[in-house]
């Protein structure tokens, strides 16, 4: 059953390249971009993409026990695309952002690879088609759009280059557990957390969302510090953990959930008032703000703090002080404002919310039967 999976596998290879030939002379043809290295470096990271997924065709079945799948099935289809766009992505990496409509084009791909992270596993889910490959794929593609994304956005000056401290975590933490193993040190599971994962799908839309030319320093390096620390903290604490210096017991787990409902009840409602205060502010000390702008960001807020889809509010909110704000330099009511918003949105609005919908599509597993 592995050949025609690996005749299927070949067929892909040769169209994507065929499609990165046609890009660089599109690229060569309408940009002033270097078109040669361009298709190098995306020709590379498409051979990766490539060889992640030739040494990992065995997996495609549901378990090790169940037989392999005739084909590599829909959804395996888009993780690939995903890596591919990362591919073509990347080919942008150590030249100079390019002007025009050309400029939106590295961002709208990272954007579309971002969507596809949610999509691939809702099509596994409901096509009954989830496999062991389609999990490694989506791991492996993940930590390396968040490598190549970031790295750009750092070239673009967008980004402190200590935001690829959180690209490089993933690679730490998988060479420290094989470097336990090889020890023969025990490695420990980790504690189930959806926090984990909704770390990662924020930070990838995060990297997209600053990789739009409408986006400016030094505004986008607040926001990738405040995505960041959360994040780093969230490798340390996973660290601790699989090594056993916090052992993965029932009272750990009971701490864990301690400190959860602490947040819910506490910090979360506590970023609601902060967002409120620091808008008000922020409305104040801009004289030049119409009275649309200021209606808007005051229905915005207030919605925020009653915690109706504060999620989304928060994620309004950021969109807007970016675009008004422009690259002038930063004060302590715009950082208030940022930290605040971006935590909101990693953790949600916690206790005395009205309308908490966006908690759930945020939690959920799209694909999966709902109660």
């Amino acid at each position: 059953m592995l050949q025609p999976i690996k005749r299927e596998t070949q067929a892909i290879g040769i169209l994507g390249t065929a499609l990165l030939i046609a890009a660089a002379i599109g690229i060569h043809q309408f940009t002033h971009l270097n078109a040669g290295q361009w298709y190098l470096f995306a020709m590379a990271l498409w051979m990766f993409v490539g060889w992640q997924l030739w040494r990992r065709l065995d997996l495609n079945r549901v378990s090790a026990q169940d037989a392999l799948y005739p084909t590599l099935g829909l959804a395996n289809h888009l993780s690939i695309l995903r890596g591919g766009l990362i591919a073509l992505t990347g080919g942008f990496l150590f030249q100079p952002q390019a002007a025009g409509l050309m400029a939106w084009i590295p961002g709208a791909l990272y954007a579309i690879a971002a969507f596809l992270d949610r999509m691939d596993g809702f099509v596994a889910r409901r096509s009954k088609h989830t496999s062991l490959l389609g999990s490694e794929l989506d791991t492996v593609y993940d930590a390396l759009g968040l490598l190549i994304a970031p790295l750009l956005a750092v070239g673009y000056g967008k980004i402190h280059w200590s935001f690829l401290l959180v690209s490089a975590a993933y690679y730490v933490f998988v060479w420290g557990l094989y470097w336990r193993r090889a020890h023969n040190l025990p490695v420990y599971p980790l504690i189930p957390s959806r926090l984990r994962r909704t770390l990662a799908g924020f930070q990838m839309g995060f990297v997209a969302f600053i990789l739009l030319p409408c986006f400016h320093a030094p505004l986008t390096m607040i926001i990738g510090i405040a995505f960041m620390l959360p994040i780093l903290l969230g490798f340390i604490v996973d660290w601790l953990i699989v090594s056993g210096r916090i052992p993965a017991t029932a009272t750990t787990q009971q701490a864990f959930n301690h400190l959860a409902l602490c947040s819910h009840n506490i910090f979360q409602p506590l970023l609601r008032a902060s967002v409120l205060i620091a808008t008000v502010l922020f409305i104040f000390n801009s004289n030049s703000l119409s009275s649309i702008w200021v209606s808007g960001l005051l229905i915005i807020v207030v919605a925020t703090l009653v915690g109706l889809a504060g999620r989304v509010c928060a994620l309004a909110l950021l969109v807007l002080i970016t675009l008004l704000h422009g690259d002038k330099q930063i004060d302590g009511i715009i950082t208030v404002i940022i930290f605040s918003s971006v935590w909101l949105m990693l953790l949600g609005t916690g206790r005395f919310s009205l309308w908490q919908w966006d908690d759930r599509w945020v939690n959920r597993r799209d694909g999966e039967e709902q109660s």
